[in-house]
């Protein structure tokens, strides 16, 4: 199983990203998908959940309203449209693929940089 992230980089405080999570090697569509984010010396953090039938998502509060989670099962692909970017918005985003508890997930990508800053 491989998930494999891009799209991070560095944008300037209020900019948006696009960070994607191709998935291979499972059944895409039997999995909840979650963005997870870890900054310097804090705790990794769920930002971001959607679950297997694409109906229900689920936001950290500190996001609601900026950033929007998304799936293309037919891709085998999640998404994190990330909008109005803010300095503490700074971490390296994971995705983790669920078969049940998004908080307990199963598999997990390499992560990639996000950095806002002017």
């Amino acid at each position: 199983v491989q998930l494999v992230e891009s799209g991070g980089g560095l944008v300037q405080p209020g900019g948006s990203l696009r960070l994607s999570c191709a998935a291979s090697g499972l059944t895409f569509s039997n999995y909840h998908m979650s963005w997870y984010r870890q900054a310097p010396e804090k705790e990794r953090e769920l930002v971001a959940s959607i679950y297997k039938f694409g109906g229900t998502t689920n936001y950290a509060d500190s996001v609601k309203g900026r950033f929007t989670i998304s799936r293309d099962n037919a891709k085998n692909t999640v998404y994190l449209q990330m909008n109005n970017l803010k300095p503490e918005d700074t971490a390296v985003y994971s995705c983790a693929a669920a078969r049940g508890s998004v908080y307990t997930p199963t598999y997990w990508g390499q992560g990639t940089q996000v950095t806002v800053s002017s």
